[in-house]
């Protein structure tokens, strides 16, 4: 697929803090009919994401794809004395993400996709209040004992030995050189463990308050997981989804088989393979739904 960059604008948005995060933008040949937030996973830069933005924008989407502060495109210097928490990812840099982004289609249904953690913070944005539905792909709790059978051993070693040992002595997570997730500052690196720690992920480790901010949403959200994923197992899936206690849910648990494949796992959702297996038969559908009824 090929990136259409006359139709691409990278720009710098600034979060309520100052602080400022790289983002693209990916307009349709025409005026947009809804936007598309694509908010990452832990560790995945803006840049995997990007033939799925243009796919969405070939399909009359305005998509939005960004770093967090300290990853990608967003970090200028070195993590160590960097501050970040996975809450100024969520209350900060996707705030200001979704203003941007709603700002280039005024009026137009507002769509937030989440991968994996995008999908676990979503109570954690003060506006999402504005928007029309959320689609989570490969969402789960994180709680390390109901991790896929293949990732809980290496996440109790994680957990327990590597990032006790390695945070203190670098100042944040060296995860590329270690082939683990990516580097992540100190702040998300031990509140993210914290919660993976949990039975009950970041509502049970942040407390009443958390619990009551999945309450709030009433947004839409649809699920789209996985049986082989290597992370999340069907009890990570339920377990986060049933924070969000007051929004119409829909769960859906898609086999490699269904769609005639042998892998799709944590991360194949958003490869260009699968355009017309996964995008264009399971994805669009909910948005084209959406943008009908909100017009």
């Amino acid at each position: 697929m090929t990136l259409r960059m006359d139709l691409t604008e990278e720009h710098e948005i600034a979060a309520a803090d100052g602080q400022r995060i790289v983002a693209r933008f990916f307009a349709p040949a025409g005026s947009p009919t809804a936007a598309v937030l694509i908010v990452p996973a832990m560790g995945v830069v803006q840049d995997y994401y990007a033939p799925f933005a243009t796919w969405l924008a070939a399909q009359g989407f305005l998509a939005a794809t960004f770093d967090y502060r300290g990853m990608g495109l967003s970090r200028t210097n070195g993590l160590r004395g960097f501050r970040a928490t996975v809450f100024d990812w969520a209350e900060l840099d996707c705030a200001a993400m979704i203003e941007a982004t709603s700002m280039r289609a005024p009026g137009k249904p507002f769509y937030w996709i989440g991968h994996s953690l995008g999908g676990q913070i979503l109570a954690f944005v003060p506006n999402h209040g504005r928007i029309s539905k959320a689609v989570t792909v490969a969402t789960g709790s994180g709680y390390w004992r109901e991790n896929a059978l293949a990732l809980r051993r290496r996440a109790w070693f994680l957990w327990h030995v590597l990032v006790p040992l390695t945070v203190p002595l670098f100042g944040y997570f060296p995860g590329k050189r270690l082939h683990i997730v990516g580097d992540l500052p100190k702040g998300v690196i031990q509140q993210w463990r914290r919660w993976c720690l949990n039975p009950e992920y970041a509502a049970g480790a942040e407390g009443e308050r958390a619990r009551n901010l999945y309450a709030s949403v009433k947004t839409p959200i649809v699920s789209l997981s996985f049986t082989d994923d290597e992370f999340m197992s069907a009890r990570n899936t339920a377990s986060i989804h049933g924070f969000y206690v007051n929004a119409p849910r829909t769960l859906k648990r898609l086999a490699p088989g269904d769609i005639g494949v042998r892998r799709i796992g944590h991360f194949g959702f958003f490869r260009p393979a699968f355009e017309e297996t996964l995008w264009r038969r399971y994805l669009l559908p909910e948005l084209i739904t959406s943008r009908a009824v909100a017009t």
